[in-house]
C-alpha cells in the first residue's frame, strides 16, 4: 500500500544552510519522499531513488514553464527535455569535450592559474575564496564562453545574482532587481561578442552555438550562456576550495596524493562527493507515481538532493568523512542522465590537473590559518565561503 508524503516541520532554513547533512540523514531514514517545510519542497534523498528518477524523464520532467530559472534566465536547456534539450546541449558540447579541453583550454587555464598564484605567493597568507578560487574560476569561464573585456569580479557578480534570483522563492525585490541587472549585463556582453565569433569561428561556447546545425537563436544563446555563468562558475570555484580543504584537514592523504600524482583525479571525485557544489535540482511529475512506495501526484515537484545522495550511508561507508581512498563508487555530484553536467570535463581538468596541484607546489607548507575561521555554507549550492590560509613565503 502506498504511503503519503511525510513532513518535517521543525527544521529551520538556517540549519539547512549551516549543515544540511543531519537533516538529510533524518529525511533519508524517514521516507523516500519527505516534505521539508523550511525549504518548501519535497526532497528525494536516497541514491538509488534519484538514479531511478533520472532514468525516467517522461515521468520526472525538467520542463517547468513557471520555474524561477525560466523567469530570471529565459527558456533554457535546464528546463527542457527530449529533442529540445538535446539540440541545445549539442550546441554547447563541442567546446566542452575532453579532447577540446586538453587541446584548447588546458594551456590558457594554466596561464590564468599561474598569474593568480603569482599575485599572492609572496604574501604568505590569503583568503582563498576571494584571492584564488573565484578569480581563477571566473577567468577560465570567460575564456571558454568567448567573452573578452569582462573582468572576473563582474563574472562573479553575475553568477551570484543569477543564482540568487533563481532561488528567490520569497520574492525579495532587491534580489530580483540584481538578477535582472545581471541578465541584462550578460546579454550586452553576448551582443558585443557575437560579431567577432561569427567572423572568426573558434572553440569557444559562443562560437559553437553560432556554428551549430541549426544555429542557436540569440534568445537561446542568451539563456544558455546565463545557465553556464550561473552554474559553471560556482561549481568550479567551490570544488577548488573543497578539494584544498579536504586535503588540508587530512595531511596524511595530502602527502600520499602529492607523492603519487596519479591520485589527483581520485581526490577530486571524493571532494565533490563529500561537499557537492550543486546539491539539489527539481523535477516535475507528469503523472501520479510511486517513489519507493511513496505516492506523489501529477503536477507536483520534487527536489533531487544529490548532495544528500552522496552521503547516503546505504551506498557510502562513513559518508561524512573525506577519504580519497574509499571504495570506488560513482557519485551524483554532476547529476545523471541526459542532464549530466556539461562542464564536468572542464572542472576535472582545471581543478585536479592544474589549480590544486599548482597551489600545493607553489604555496609551501600550506595550512589553514585557523580551522575555526573556515566557513562552509549552503544546501542547494554548497561550498567553502571563507577560507583563510597561511604558507611559508
Amino acid at each position: 500500500m502506498s504511503e503519503a508524503v511525510k513532513v518535517v516541520d521543525d527544521v529551520t532554513f538556517e540549519e539547512l544552510l549551516a549543515n544540511p547533512y543531519p537533516v538529510f540523514k533524518r529525511v533519508r531514514d524517514l521516507g523516500s519522499v519527505v516534505k521539508v517545510d523550511a525549504a518548501n519542497i519535497m526532497m528525494v534523498t536516497r541514491f538509488d531513488d534519484i538514479m531511478a528518477i533520472e532514468r525516467d524523464p517522461e515521468t520526472f520532467s525538467s520542463i517547468n514553464p513557471q520555474s524561477l530559472l525560466n523567469t530570471v534566465i529565459g527558456p533554457n536547456l535546464m528546463r527542457k527535455d527530449g529533442e529540445d534539450h538535446a539540440r541545445e546541449r549539442a550546441a554547447m558540447d563541442p567546446s566542452l569535450r575532453p579532447g577540446v579541453v586538453k587541446r584548447c583550454w588546458a594551456e590558457p587555464m594554466q596561464v590564468i592559474c599561474d598569474d593568480v598564484i603569482s599575485q599572492i605567493e609572496h604574501k604568505g597568507e590569503a583568503e582563498l575564496f576571494e584571492e584564488l578560487a573565484a578569480p581563477i574560476a571566473a577567468r577560465a569561464l570567460a575564456d571558454i564562453l568567448g567573452f573578452d573585456g569582462v573582468d572576473w569580479q563582474t563574472m562573479a557578480l553575475w553568477s551570484q545574482s543569477l543564482i540568487d534570483g533563481s532561488g528567490n522563492y520569497s520574492h525579495d525585490p532587491e534580489i530580483a532587481r540584481k538578477a535582472r541587472e545581471a541578465a541584462s549585463g550578460v546579454e550586452s556582453a553576448v551582443d558585443r561578442m557575437l560579431p567577432h565569433h561569427r567572423a572568426n569561428p573558434n572553440p569557444s561556447m559562443l562560437s559553437s552555438m553560432l556554428q551549430a546545425d541549426p544555429p542557436q537563436t540569440v534568445e537561446q544563446i542568451y539563456a544558455n550562456i546565463k545557465v553556464a555563468i550561473g552554474g559553471g562558475l560556482n561549481e568550479t570555484r567551490d570544488s577548488i576550495l573543497t578539494l584544498i580543504l579536504g586535503l588540508l584537514q587530512n595531511p596524511d592523504q595530502l602527502a600520499r596524493v602529492r607523492a603519487e600524482p596519479s591520485l589527483w583525479g581520485q581526490a577530486f571525485e571524493e571532494a565533490v562527493r563529500w561537499i557537492s557544489p550543486i546539491g539539489m535540482y527539481p523535477r516535475r511529475l507528469t503523472r501520479d507515481t510511486e517513489i519507493s512506495g511513496t505516492l506523489v501526484h501529477k503536477g507536483e515537484q520534487v527536489g533531487l538532493c544529490v548532495g544528500a545522495a552522496n552521503h547516503d550511508d546505504r551506498r557510502f561507508s562513513d559518508p561524512d568523512k573525506f577519504d580519497v581512498f574509499r571504495e570506488k563508487k560513482s557519485h551524483l555530484a554532476f547529476g545523471a542522465g541526459s542532464h549530466f553536467c556539461a562542464g564536468t570535463w572542464v572542472s576535472r581538468a582545471l581543478v585536479s590537473q592544474i589549480v590544486v596541484p599548482m597551489v600545493f607546489e607553489r604555496l609551501r607548507n600550506l595550512r589553514l590559518k585557523d580551522p575555526e575561521l573556515v566557513r562552509v555554507r549552503g544546501w542547494v549550492f554548497r561550498g567553502p565561503t571563507h577560507m583563510p590560509v597561511v604558507w611559508d613565503a
